[in-house]
C-alpha cells in the first residue's frame, strides 16, 4: 500500500496550472513588442484534500496503474506566446497509440481462446501429443455400493473382524465396455455354485483338497463375474466371503499361495511364477496382493492369477489369451477390484 500525503501551500502553488495567454495579433513595424515584465500573482493555497485510504482507490484484486506525473507550466509573460505542439501529430500519436493497442488485445484474445482450445482438448486430439494406446480396458463409472445405515467401511477402526457389510455380489468389478458376458459365472441369483470356481484348477485331486478347506474355513457364499473382451482375453472374478477377516487372510497366506507361485495349478498354466514386472507402487491400503504369470515356454495360450485378501473376503482373479495375455489389462483389473474391496 502506498502512503498518501497531503501537498504542502508551496506544492499546492507550483502544482496550479497558469492560464496560457493568447498570441496576440501579429504586431507591425509601428508597433513594437513591450519587453516581458514579470507578473507577480497571489496564488491563494489550495485546500488540503482529507487522507483517502489505498483500499478505496484500488477494487480487491485489481492492480494499481501507475499515475503519470502532472506536468507543470513555466510561468509565461503576459505578451509571450506559448509554445505548444501541432494538433495535427498529437493526433496521429494518438492513433497510432488507438492501432497498436487494439493488435495487441486482438492478439492477447486470440492467444488465449488457443490456450484454452488445447487445455479442453483430449490429448490425443492434440498434433504432436498423441499417445498410442496402450491397451487399458474402457470400463463403465465404477462406485461402491450403498452401506447398510449404521455399518462400518470393512476396514473401519469400529470394524474388528474386517467384514464386508455391502451387498458381495455389487462388489465384484463390472466388465468394461464392448466385452461379452459369461453367463456360466452369472450362478443362481448372482451366488455362486462352489463347484464353478473349483472347475478353475486343473487336478482332481487339488479340486478336492480345496473343497475341503472351503468347508473348514467356512465359506459362506461366492460372488463372480466374468467376460470375454473383443481382443480374446477370458477374465473370471471370483469372490470367497467368509466369516472374519483372520480367517480369509489365514486361508490365502498358509493354503492359497506362495511367494513365487499359487499352492494349487488352474488350467492351462502348470508352471506359473510370481509377476515381477506388477508396479508395487500400485498396491491399495490394507489390500494382501499375490500376482503370478505362467511361465515360458506355454501352450496355446497364456495365463495370469492373482490372489486379494480383503478383510473377511478373499478374491480370486484369472485371465488367460490365446498368445500372450496382456499385462496393462490384468493389471488395471487387478487394481479396480482391490479398490472396489478396500
Amino acid at each position: 500500500m502506498t502512503e498518501q500525503t497531503t501537498p504542502t501551500d508551496e506544492q499546492a502553488t507550483q502544482g496550479t496550472l497558469t492560464e496560457r495567454a493568447t498570441p496576440t495579433e501579429q504586431a507591425t513595424g509601428a508597433d513594437k513588442p513591450k519587453e516581458p515584465q514579470a507578473v507577480v500573482a497571489s496564488v491563494p493555497p489550495m485546500p488540503v484534500a482529507p487522507p483517502v485510504a489505498a483500499a478505496d482507490l484500488v477494487p480487491p484484486g485489481a492492480i494499481a496503474e501507475p499515475v503519470p506525473p502532472v506536468a507543470i507550466a513555466e510561468p509565461v509573460g503576459p505578451d509571450e506566446p506559448v509554445k505548444t505542439e501541432p494538433v495535427k501529430k498529437d493526433r496521429r500519436i494518438l492513433r497510432a497509440v488507438l492501432r497498436w493497442t487494439a493488435a495487441a488485445v486482438v492478439f492477447a484474445a486470440v492467444g488465449t481462446s488457443a490456450a484454452y482450445g488445447i487445455t479442453r482438448m483430449e490429448r490425443t486430439d492434440v498434433p504432436g501429443l498423441a499417445t498410442e494406446p496402450d491397451g487399458r480396458w474402457d470400463y463403465p463409472t465404477i462406485t461402491r455400493p450403498p452401506l447398510p445405515s449404521g455399518s462400518p467401511a470393512p476396514f473401519a477402526e469400529a470394524n474388528k473382524s474386517g467384514s464386508h457389510y455391502a451387498d458381495l455380489r455389487k462388489l465384484v468389478l463390472p466388465a468394461p465396455k464392448g466385452a461379452k458376458d459369461d453367463a456360466a459365472l452369472r450362478g443362481e441369483d448372482g451366488w455362486l455354485a462352489s463347484g464353478t470356481f473349483l472347475a478353475e484348477y486343473a487336478a482332481k485331486e487339488d479340486r478336492e483338497s480345496l473343497r475341503q478347506l472351503l468347508t473348514d474355513y467356512g465359506l459362506r457364499n461366492i460372488a463372480a463375474r466374468g467376460w470375454t473382451t473383443p481382443d480374446g482375453t477370458h477374465t473370471r472374478i471370483y469372490l470367497l466371503h467368509f466369516d472374519t477377516a483372520a480367517v480369509a487372510d489365514e486361508l490365502m497366506s498358509t493354503e492359497l499361495t506362495y511367494y513365487d507361485s499359487p499352492q494349487f495349478a488352474v488350467r492351462g498354466a502348470p508352471l506359473t511364477e510370481r509377476d515381477e514386472k506388477f508396479p508395487e507402487r500400485a498396491a491399495v491400503d490394507e489390500i494382501t496382493r499375490f500376482a503370478y504369470v505362467e511361465s515360458k515356454p506355454y501352450g496355446a495360450e497364456q495365463v495370469r492369477q492373482a490372489y486379494l485378501s480383503a478383510g473377511d473376503t478373499v478374491a480370486v482373479i484369472v485371465q488367460s489369451r490365446k498368445g500372450t495375455a496382456q499385462a496393462v489389462p490384468f493389471q488395471q483389473t487387478v487394481i479396480l477390484q482391490s479398490q472396489l474391496l478396500g
